[in-house]
C-alpha cells in the first residue's frame, strides 16, 4: 500500500515526492541521533522526552571543614605597588607570599605533597619549592582576623614584570598553613595554595585568583571551583571568596594532579578565560546568596543540586532526575551532587 502511494505520488509530482522523502529522512535521522544522546532541534522532540530515561548519577561527597579562606583586598595592585590580600582563618595561621614562583617548582611541590611529606608548614613549602622564587614574605594571621595584609616585592630586586606568555613564573603564590602542630592534626585540610595574577607591563589584566588548591593530610589535593546559576540582580565581585566553612570533597577519590598545561605558564592564559567568563550572563554562586531561590524547572522546590561538569546550581532534588541536559546551558549532565546532605522541604503554594 505504501509503495503504491509513493508510485502514485511520484507520477503526480516528482518535486513533491522528493520533498516528502527528504522530510521523512530528516525526521528519521533526528530521531536516531536523539536516541544515541546527540542534541536535536527542540521542535523535533516530543513533550514527554524532557524526562530522562535514566537517573542522573549522584557524585558521592563527604563533608570536611576548611579552616582557610583568602580573598583579594582593596587598593591598587601591581608588581611595583604590591597587592592586598585578606585571609580569614578558623585557627591561627601563617600566610606565606611567594613572589615570582616558578611554575615547574609549584607543580612539582604539589605532586611531592601526594607522594611524601605533606606541605603543612611554611618551611616544608619552601623546601618543596626548592627556593625557586624571587621573594618570600610571611604574615601571622590570628583566628577570626579580617584585616588586610599588603605584600610587595622589594624594589631592589628590579623585577617589574614577568615577561610575555607563556610565562615560567607565577606573579604571586599565597600559601596558608596552620601554626600549631596539634591543630594540624584536628583538620583534614592542612594548607591552602592560591595562585594570584598581579598586573604588570606585559600583562595588564586586573588582579584575580587564577586557581586555588586545598591540600589534605592524606596527600589528596582538591581544586576549588565556583558554582554558577542564572543571573539575577547585581554581579558579585569575581575575586570574592566564601568564609571558612565546610567544603565538599569527593568521597573515596583522590583529586587529580594539575593538568600539564599549567607547567608551561598556562595559568596566565586561564586568567584571560576568567575575564571572558565575567562577561557572561552568569553569577558566581556564594553561600547564602542561593538560599531561598526556587528551582528553575518546577519553581517550587529549593535549589539543592549542582550539575556536573557545567557546575550550574539550578534544580531541586525532585527535578534533577528528569533531565539529561542542563536547563541553563544545555550541556550534557554527567553527574550531580547535593549542596545540602538533607534535602530542604519543598515550598508550598
Amino acid at each position: 500500500m505504501a509503495a503504491l502511494f509513493l508510485v502514485t505520488l511520484y507520477e503526480y509530482s516528482p518535486t513533491f515526492y522528493i520533498s516528502v522523502i527528504t522530510l521523512c529522512f530528516m525526521v528519521t535521522a533526528a530521531m536516531v541521533l536523539g536516541w544515541f544522546g546527540f542534541d536535536v532541534p527542540v521542535i523535533l522532540l516530543r513533550s514527554d522526552e524532557t524526562e530522562s530515561t535514566l537517573p542522573t548519577p549522584e557524585k558521592k561527597m563527604v563533608q570536611v571543614t576548611n579552616p582557610f579562606a583568602l580573598e583579594l583586598g582593596s587598593g591598587p595592585s601591581s608588581v611595583r605597588e604590591g597587592v592586598a590580600v585578606r585571609p580569614r582563618c578558623l585557627e591561627p595561621c601563617v600566610l606565606s607570599c611567594f613572589w615570582g614562583c616558578s611554575v615547574n617548582a609549584l607543580q612539582g611541590a604539589l605532586q611531592a605533597h601526594q607522594r611524601g611529606p605533606r606541605l603543612s608548614s611554611p618551611r616544608l613549602v619552601q623546601e618543596a619549592l626548592h627556593f625557586q622564587y624571587h621573594h618570600c614574605q610571611t604574615f601571622f594571621v590570628d583566628s577570626g582576623e579580617a584585616g588586610e595584609h599588603r605584600t610587595r616585592m622589594p624594589s631592589e630586586l628590579g623585577v617589574q614584570d614577568f615577561g610575555l606568555l607563556p610565562r615560567e613564573r607565577y606573579p604571586l603564590v599565597a600559601v596558608l598553613t596552620l601554626v600549631e602542630p596539634e591543630t594540624r592534626e584536628a583538620y583534614n585540610i592542612v594548607s591552602s595554595i592560591t595562585v594570584v595574577h598581579v598586573p604588570d607591563k606585559s600583562y595588564g589584566l586586573s588582579s584575580r585568583s587564577l586557581f586555588q588548591y586545598l591540600l589534605t593530610a592524606h596527600g589528596n589535593m582538591y581544586e576549588l571551583k565556583p558554582l554558577f546559576m542564572s543571573g539575577e540582580g547585581a554581579q558579585p565581585d569575581p575575586n570574592q571568596r566564601a568564609e571558612p566553612q565546610a567544603a565538599g570533597a569527593p568521597s573515596g577519590e583522590p583529586a587529580p594532579a594539575p593538568e600539564d598545561d599549567h607547567n608551561d605558564g598556562g595559568g596566565e592564559e586561564d586568567a584571560a578565560a576568567v575575564a571572558d567568563e565575567d562577561k557572561e550572563e552568569e553569577e558566581e554562586w556564594h553561600d547564602g546568596e542561593g538560599e531561598g531561590r526556587d528551582c528553575v524547572v518546577c519553581q517550587n522546590g529549593a535549589i539543592n543540586r549542582v550539575l556536573l561538569p557545567c557546575r550550574h546550581a539550578c534544580v531541586c532534588d525532585a527535578c534533577v532526575s528528569r533531565f539529561q541536559h542542563c536547563p541553563i546551558c544545555r550541556s550534557f549532565v554527567m553527574e550531580s551532587f547535593a549542596l545540602s546532605q538533607e534535602p530542604p522541604p519543598a515550598a508550598t503554594g
